[in-house]
């Protein structure tokens, strides 16, 4: 998915920046595409390495390619692409915002600006009218239900509206640099593919063993990954706890604390969304949260945003009293 280029129509960009949404049949043609290639690729993926298992037994050079590159890619999008890019929860030095931007790339959920625009549309009108992936857009029931977690899991990606990065994330396009990087999306989709391959066949000097890279660090890694994010916007909005009020349904999920790097804790991120942190208590699982804190020690990190106890405190203190009034 391409985002238009700034600065080249001055005054048709002042035209479109009031527009929330554009209408392109090129864009919803690369929209499609791109949902059809990171949807079906992983898939076919994991299936024919799983069905190799038989033939060729999982090593721990699987592993570890499944591994770090799930890590990697993972740490992109929940520390550059969400927590930097999207909330500027905290700073970081450019070569660091870089760094996230490819690592984020590599998980296949679109260019980073495009990303921004994207989440912060659906922040804005999260459960309601134009939220591009909310689970609830018809009356409950157990048929609705599954219907809503099939459209907010994969098939929103399909048809959605595509945001206006010069409405939702026009200091991104004044940066040329981030620019730049984001417009090179699928290199770096693809340089996460080839970089398991490449050290697969390394270590077992072997066509087999490239093959078992590009397989297990590349697409089972892709099929994991996407799935892992795609149950923040479906599971995270349907099933949970909800220890705060906000105005939409999200929920806390322990149990995929760990595949979404702490993404799960998504009710307290809808209720603190500007904190870089989005485990509140010490068993809250936050892999996120635990790289901005090394960052901050380093100094590689800084004016990072916390939520204070004090805060969560008054707004638990509100939340009772609501239901207590109620």
């Amino acid at each position: 998915m391409s985002n238009n280029s700034p600065g080249n129509h001055s005054s048709e960009a002042t035209t479109h920046s009031s527009k929330k949404v554009i209408q392109k049949s090129a864009l919803k043609k690369s929209q499609q595409f791109h949902a059809f290639l990171i949807t079906l690729l992983p898939l076919l993926g994991t299936i024919i390495a799983v069905s190799l298992l038989g033939k060729y037994r999982i090593s721990i050079t699987e592993i570890s390619l499944f591994l770090t590159m799930w890590i990697a890619s993972g740490t992109g999008i929940t520390v550059g692409f969400h927590r930097l890019f999207t909330h500027r929860s905290f700073k970081t030095s450019k070569v660091i915002q870089v760094i996230l931007v490819i690592l984020g790339s590599m998980a296949g959920q679109g260019p980073l600006i495009y990303w921004v625009a994207l989440h912060r549309r659906h922040h804005e009108c999260s459960d309601q009218l134009g939220d591009p992936h909310s689970p609830h857009q018809q009356e409950a029931s157990n048929l609705k239900i599954f219907r809503g977690l099939a459209y907010a899991h994969i098939l929103w990606m399909f048809d959605h509206e595509i945001p206006n990065p010069l409405y939702y994330a026009p200091e991104l396009l004044r940066d040329k640099i981030l620019f730049k990087v984001s417009q090179l999306y699928f290199v770096w989709f693809c340089l996460g593919l080839v970089f398991p391959t490449v050290i697969g066949g390394f270590i077992y000097q072997s066509f087999s063993g490239a093959f078992l890279g590009f397989l297990w660090g590349g697409l089972v890694r892709l099929f994991f990954v996407e799935h892992a994010i795609w149950s923040v916007n479906s599971i995270m909005h349907i099933y949970g706890e909800r220890p705060f009020q906000t105005n939409e349904r999200s929920t806390n999920n322990l149990w995929l604390a760990i595949p979404t790097l702490g993404e799960s804790w998504h009710n307290n991120h809808h209720a603190f969304n500007s904190s870089a942190f989005f485990g509140m208590k010490w068993w809250q699982i936050d892999w996120g949260g635990y790289v901005i804190r090394t960052l901050e020690f380093l100094n590689l990190a800084w004016d990072v945003k916390k939520s204070t106890k004090q805060m969560i405190e008054n707004r638990s203190a509100w939340v009772q009293s609501k239901s207590v009034i109620n």
